[in-house]
């Protein structure tokens, strides 16, 4: 927890994407103070076309690049956010070459019912986590 989804237009090599994730997976240790294991991370390829990322009138210029990071996550502070925004940023331009103007991040809240890591359990309801 959190769980990160990140959907690109498809062409990346598989190390490419894991070079992806790992990044992504630094930036929410970074920002959010996570435990090491608590990776979560679906990566889904789009053909070109497929995947339309605007701008919303902002003047931000994309790329084949582009990544669109959702992130599901019991809530967290606005500070918590913002540096989770600018970690992501920081570790993939320095790890795959993206720039900050192809990554548009999603965060999407819900409560400790809505997570089972397995097993059949709430493990945040049982008190297990």
């Amino acid at each position: 927890m959190p769980l990160i989804r990140i959907d690109a237009i498809e062409g990346r090599t598989k190390e490419e994407v894991k070079t992806l994730l790992d990044a992504a997976h630094r930036a929410v240790l970074s920002a959010l103070a996570v435990p090491q294991r608590d990776r979560y991370q679906v990566y889904h390829e789009h053909p070109e076309g497929h995947l339309i990322v605007e701008d919303t009138g902002l003047g931000i210029q994309r790329t084949k690049k582009v990544l669109v990071i959702t992130v599901t996550s019991m809530p967290r502070s606005q500070e918590l956010k913002l540096r989770l925004y600018s970690e992501l940023c920081r570790e993939l331009k320095t790890s795959s070459g993206i720039e900050a103007s192809d990554i548009m991040v999603s965060i999407m809240t819900n409560s400790a019912p809505d997570w089972s890591f397995g097993n059949g359990e709430a493990h945040f309801v049982t008190g297990k986590l």
